[in-house]
């Protein structure tokens, strides 16, 4: 169970996972002949281990969160005599956490290493770790082989735009993997990535970049070839994607991102607490030119929705920081908020400062679901406020205010209503698009009525549609309130699943 998973929503949409592994086609383009390669996600299919016995090398990656299960596939692929290699975001910050189950260990990026490897391993003289001396160049980095997914069973398309952040952000670990020098891919690379896509019939796509933003400048210019290939193609393409919170003091990148249908971008705000921002070297959300809630609502009236990550449990935090984090998702008006206990990642600076301290629980996982030992406040104490918190967050009545608040009382625009002037010299295209939007977003609503099996959400989605199109009849706006009714329906049981058999989500 996990927030990202959205575990409870993918059947309402007919899909069986959110998004596809974006290193996998990734690796399979790297991949030179006459090597040939079969990719498996385990989030779609069941593993196929007679496949896997067939195989001369079988390479295994994940998620932290998905750490135990990845241990688990390579001890059976050790009883099935495989060679494995492991890599991926754990591997990368817990090198030796899978011990002699992996022949060889990928950390950090493979764009160079993986190819090696290959060469290395046909010659017999292949090693057990591989480290990249330096980062990707990512002006090289080829085209993923989409066309090796079943991208029907995802509910929207991953595509990488540049890697690195700028930031110093203490339990971080994009940092420590990608570097703080934001790399970015050239527009040609990119539009080659959208067809790519395009031809595999999918409409929306999250834009992986943990903070797109990274380098303003580089990624204006990317955008704009965007924005025309968008329009010259009849805007075929929703994106999502990450960026900081200085994105709301540039109007013009702001503009640009709307330009291209952009229609969310998440943002780690983590805290009000500003005490904490400091501790955690956050400083970013600390800058001159408003309050945090002042730019997450500059954003918002741009024309792109907000969601947010949240953290609890910073040195700075005692027992009010609760309600402190409870009124700043009211006031924000986001409905959307992963909110989660602070987490200490292996090679960060957060886990070596804790260590020092003798503050990390090593149990794995560690039984109050975070390894962070809390300065201010007890560990139960964290543990009950997290799960209070997450459950008044979702509550139908909190959820459902603060998406009103932002689409009918503010009234923010989103998709077509964004780009007016294009629509205008595009009537045909409008139309077919308009009547796209009205039937995904009558399909979803039918699917709503039919397959949540709690009656009185039932009526609760329906009475809020209901009352919306009493207000807005835009397609692209009708069509992302249904799409929010089912993102509060796994967010809801989610939220009630960890409260009642204290479990805890998987967020880092």
């Amino acid at each position: 169970m996990s927030y990202w998973g959205l575990d409870h929503a993918l059947p309402l949409f007919g899909k069986r996972a959110n998004m596809p592994v974006a290193s996998l086609p990734l690796l399979a383009a790297l991949t030179p002949p006459p090597h040939t390669m079969t990719l498996i996600d385990e989030n779609i299919e069941p593993i196929d281990w007679n496949r896997c016995a067939r195989a001369d090398i079988v390479g295994v990656t994940g998620l932290s969160v998905q750490r135990f299960r990845m241990r688990e596939i390579l001890q059976n692929l050790k009883q099935l005599g495989c060679f494995t290699v492991a890599g991926g975001p754990w591997v990368s910050v817990q090198e030796d956490y899978f011990g002699d189950l992996a022949d060889v260990i990928f950390v950090g990026e493979a764009e160079e290493t993986w190819p090696r490897f290959l060469e290395e391993w046909t010659r017999q003289a292949h090693q057990g770790r591989y480290e990249q001396a330096e980062k990707t160049d990512m002006t090289k980095v080829p085209t993923p082989r989409f066309d090796l997914l079943k991208s029907r069973h995802y509910l929207f398309g991953s595509l990488q735009f540049s890697r690195g952040c700028p930031f110093q952000c203490e339990f971080c670990d994009i940092i420590v993997t990608f570097g703080r020098r934001p790399r970015i891919k050239t527009s040609a690379q990119i539009i080659a990535e959208l067809e790519a896509i395009r031809r595999q019939g999918v409409p929306l796509v999250f834009i992986v970049d943990d903070n797109l933003i990274g380098n303003k400048k580089a990624i204006k210019e990317v955008l704009r070839d965007i924005r025309t290939w968008q329009q010259d193609n009849g805007y075929p393409m929703c994106f999502f994607t990450e960026a900081s919170i200085d994105l709301a003091d540039d109007p013009e990148l702001m503009r640009l991102m709307v330009e291209i249908n952009i229609a969310i971008v998440f943002i780690g705000i983590e805290t009000p607490n500003e005490a904490s921002l400091r501790e955690t070297k956050k400083f970013q959300n600390l800058r001159t030119g408003g309050t945090i809630l002042e730019k997450v609502h500059r954003i918002q009236r741009a024309g792109m929705d907000v969601s947010c990550g949240m953290i609890l449990g910073f040195d700075n935090d005692d027992s009010g920081i609760f309600d402190i984090q409870r009124r700043f998702i009211r006031d924000s008006r986001i409905t959307s908020t992963m909110l989660g206990m602070l987490h200490a990642v292996p090679k960060t600076p957060l886990h070596a400062r804790l260590a020092a301290e003798g503050r990390l629980d090593l149990e794995d996982p560690p039984p109050l679901g975070t390894n962070v030992i809390p300065l201010k406040i007890g560990r139960e104490e964290l543990r009950d406020g997290y799960v209070a918190v997450l459950n008044d967050l979702y509550e139908p009545e909190a959820y459902f205010n603060r998406l009103d608040e932002l689409l009918l009382t503010e009234k923010i625009k989103l998709g077509n209503c964004n780009c007016p002037d294009y629509w205008k010299k595009h009537p045909w295209r409008n139309l077919k698009k308009q009547a796209w939007e009205w039937a995904q977003g009558w399909g979803l609503y039918w699917r709503l009525m039919w397959s949540v099996p709690d009656k009185r959400l039932r009526q609760i989605y329906k009475d809020r549609i209901w009352n919306f199109l009493k207000v807005r009849r835009e397609s692209s706006v009708f069509l992302f309130y249904v799409i929010k009714c089912a993102m509060h329906y796994h967010a809801h049981r989610m939220a009630r699943e960890i409260k009642t058999e204290n479990a805890f989500v998987n967020s880092f």
